[in-house]
């Protein structure tokens, strides 16, 4: 069984993970934590849009299984996995 490996950007400094914070219908905000497919990909996102944060910011791997922890430890309300990482493309999932 092959497994899958996500990519994340996580802060050095307070241990914190990149992601995108959404108001929901209510109106309160919601985060949704930032993943990418390939290792470049989060490294382009860094150098394309915190390029001055690029020295507090590392790139960490996580699998499914791992991600779904982070996601309960967290509460995050879902995932964004970065499609495009200039534009940036990102695809919302609960």
């Amino acid at each position: 069984m092959l497994l899958q490996v996500n990519y994340l950007i996580r802060s050095k400094k307070d241990g914190k993970y990149l992601v995108a914070r959404l108001p929901d219908q209510n109106g309160t905000e919601v985060s949704y934590l930032l993943v990418f497919n390939r290792d470049y990909d989060a490294l382009s996102y860094i150098n394309s849009h915190g390029q001055e944060y690029k020295d507090y910011l590392a790139v960490e791997t996580a699998s499914p299984t791992q991600l779904k922890g982070l996601r309960q430890r967290w509460g995050y309300s879902g995932f964004g996995i970065v499609k495009d990482p200039l534009l940036p493309e990102i695809q919302f999932v609960v």
